[in-house]
């Protein structure tokens, strides 16, 4: 703390997942507040398929197509000579996207004010909650774990 006193600590301010998508799509996602972030946003999830990738921060997205993937050869005798950072392109942004928690927020409010349709139901809200809880068994088990339904 403050005082250079240890505490207990009671928050999960990391999050690292991989997750197995339909069609054999594997994709990872990282987020993290307590973390010296060296990567492009606080928020990232990285889509990785046979021909290419794509890394999803809050605002940017990136893409690199199977034939733009660089081809290193690993030498520990020499410095890195390859930039990777260099062989994404930026996706075109085709909608301006507001701050989706104020979004989430605003339709919600709306939703107990005017009674207007909110897609976040309870039940969305336990899927929420049963993903982590799978992300806690997997760490658990060391292994992979399927979602059933709920």
């Amino acid at each position: 703390d403050e005082q250079d006193l240890p505490y207990k600590c009671t928050a999960d301010d990391a999050a690292y997942a991989t997750f197995e998508l339909e069609g054999g799509i594997i994709a990872n996602i990282n987020s993290s507040w307590c973390t010296r972030v060296r990567r492009d946003d606080l928020l990232t999830l990285m889509v990785d398929g046979t021909k290419g990738s794509a890394m999803v921060g809050l605002r940017e997205c990136r893409a690199q197509a199977y034939e733009d993937t660089p081809k290193p050869v690993w030498n520990p005798d020499i410095p890195q000579p390859i930039d990777f950072y260099q062989g994404w392109s930026e996706v075109a942004k085709e909608e301006k996207f507001d701050n989706a928690f104020k979004v989430q927020w605003e339709l919600f409010l709306k939703h107990v004010v005017l009674d207007e349709p909110f897609r976040w139901t309870l039940r969305e809200g336990a899927k929420g909650v049963q993903l982590a809880e799978m992300g806690i068994k997997s760490w658990e088990q060391r292994s992979w774990v399927n979602v059933p339904d709920l």
